[in-house]
């Protein structure tokens, strides 16, 4: 393949409208289809609105909306602009949204009409205006420059004369593309600032390490405000001409499923929360039952059911998908040993917001068993190591799809890199003699034993939420114990016709078994019953400071 340069960003989505025009682009699920003519002619014209807007390159467009065929076609219609996108996320409070639009310093905003219902506009004194997603109508018009510039792009859509070829002015590789404003575990909300550079670069690896084609489905289900979701769901798929269907409805494991048989993607992305509950309540009923058990103990019968289950999964998701990628937070060890043993085509990569997402990640014909993968082109990972002996210690990383810092926020940006110009991600690690990457939890989440030794919570955590009737749970230390915080699965509870003292008295059974497997500093010694579910970032990872 010829290597490519970041200053081809640009025309990656500008050579897939042309090039592509009569296929479908996108789709709303159970709604209505664009091709990539209808996505190029609707960039044009809001390039256009743009324009007679008086918005410059560089200037901040904030973009809020649920998954839609309208929320891709305005992301390709800013970034090619030359604008920054400010994607918010749809669940973020009416507070925190007021706070990114305006410490984002967004000249415009573009928004889902149930959605607007939501922000009170007193508050957004530096917005020029607010436009819906949908039909490109004034929502907010104080001063009237939107209802103005709109029938100015309109008249130019109207005259023949008016309308050319898109022609995208490239940037240079270091200007700020999109500022991405997560809610962390951790409870701090920072935007980041993603170049060019770290979306070609992201782009260009998927490109070239997962596969796909012209006309290739792909369903887009995680957050697109989120960038694991927004780089491999819906620009890498956009690039190479593919069908991308937005899934507008809570993404519950019955839906998602139902989009995978109706839609057969050839790829899937995905957060471990999803498959493991599709892995619990699809799989586990049938595997768990006595005569199972004993069948998949016994020789060659073992592996004519093995084959069936992987075909019964396979089909789950679709069936013709080349693999599952699992990314966000860490996957359940007894659900990736249960994969590997039936042979199911899944992977597990690694990264985070600040780097556009990607850090680490391989193909599954080459995955090794609770490994991340290893580093991805133009990047570079070590492990950053306190104590001399212990192989474990901080991955830190640097490389093309490292953010700019934090806008508007040196302070926080300094803290994020070391003098010498590295990452520091706060997760914990180490690599094998091959560069495969293998993660053991959050540094900040690391609890110490009565001895000093480095306890895990996570991987405890991974362990309670595969017992029987336990759909989440947080590990915390309490007077130096440690206490499991568990939230039922209300609907084993009520199949079994269990009240909560009878699930406490169940919790603590279980627990005392698993303490037989454990060392003495990691023993859990006590239960906490909790009736709501805890409450998560969009990437479905527990707020853990807000427990611990």
């Amino acid at each position: 393949m010829t290597k490519k340069t970041t200053s081809e960003l640009l025309s990656f989505f500008a050579g897939a409208m042309l090039e592509h025009r009569q296929l479908p682009a996108f789709s709303d699920y159970d709604g209505e289809t664009y091709t990539y003519q209808q996505v190029y002619d609707n960039v044009r014209y809001m390039h256009q609105f743009f324009k007679e807007a008086k918005l410059h390159r560089g200037d901040k467009i904030a973009l809020l909306g649920s998954n839609s065929a309208g929320w891709g076609i305005a992301f390709i219609g800013i970034i090619t602009y030359g604008a920054v996108v400010v994607p918010i996320l749809p669940d973020f409070s009416a507070e925190n949204t007021h706070h990114i639009i305006n410490h984002s310093d967004a000249r415009l905003m573009m928004a889902s009409s149930p959605l607007f219902s939501k922000i009170d506009v007193e508050h957004l004194a530096k917005l020029d205006g607010i436009v819906s997603l949908s039909q490109l109508e004034p929502l907010h018009d104080p001063k009237a420059k939107i209802e103005t510039a709109l029938k100015k792009a309109k008249a130019w859509q109207e005259d023949p004369k008016g309308v050319d070829d898109l022609h995208f002015k490239e940037g240079h590789s270091d200007d700020v593309a999109v500022i991405s404003y997560t809610s962390g575990t951790s409870g701090f909300t920072k935007g980041v600032m993603l170049p060019q550079r770290s979306l070609w670069s992201n782009i260009v690896f998927a490109q070239e390490h997962m596969p796909l084609n012209a006309g290739d489905q792909i369903v887009s289900f995680l957050p697109l405000a989120h960038v694991f979701g927004l780089l491999f769901e819906f620009l890498f798929p956009f690039t190479m001409g593919c069908h991308v269907h937005f899934l507008t409805k809570i993404p519950s494991p019955a839906i998602v499923t139902k989009a995978f048989g109706e839609i057969r993607p050839h790829l899937i992305l995905s957060v471990p929360l999803v498959i493991e509950k599709i892995y619990k309540k699809r799989i586990m009923p049938k595997i768990d039952k006595p005569i199972m058990r004993l069948l998949l103990k016994t020789p060659v019968i073992s592996g004519v059911i093995e084959q069936k289950v992987n075909k019964a999964l396979t089909e789950t998701f679709g069936e013709r998908f080349s693999e599952i990628v699992i990314g966000g937070a860490p996957i359940s060890e007894e659900v990736e040993q249960f994969f590997r043993k039936i042979g199911f085509r899944y992977t597990v990569g690694y990264g985070m917001t600040e780097c556009g997402p990607l850090i680490s990640y391989i193909g599954y014909k080459k995955s090794k068993f609770r490994s991340a993968g290893k580093v991805v082109d133009r990047m570079q990972i070590r492990i950053s190591k306190e104590a001399p002996n212990t192989e474990t210690g901080e991955v830190q990383v640097k490389g093309d799809n490292l953010m700019l810092g934090y806008y508007n926020n040196e302070a926080d940006t300094k803290k994020a890199f070391t003098e010498d110009g590295w990452l520091r991600t706060g997760d914990l690690g180490y690599l094998d003699s091959e560069g495969y990457l293998f993660l053991k939890g959050r540094s900040k989440n690391m609890l110490l034993g009565p001895s000093g030794q480095n306890i895990y919570p996570e991987e405890l955590e991974a362990r309670i939420m595969n017992m029987p009737c336990v759909a989440e749970c947080v590990v915390k230390q309490h007077k130096d114990k440690l206490v499991a915080m568990i939230y039922p699965d209300r609907e084993a509870m009520e199949c079994e016709r269990l009240d909560f003292p009878d699930i406490e008295n169940k919790m603590k059974e279980m627990i005392k078994h698993l303490n037989k497997e454990l060392p003495a500093y990691e023993q859990i010694t006590g239960v906490e019953i909790v009736d709501v579910e805890f409450v998560k970032t969009p990437k479905k990872n527990i707020k853990r400071y807000l427990y611990t």
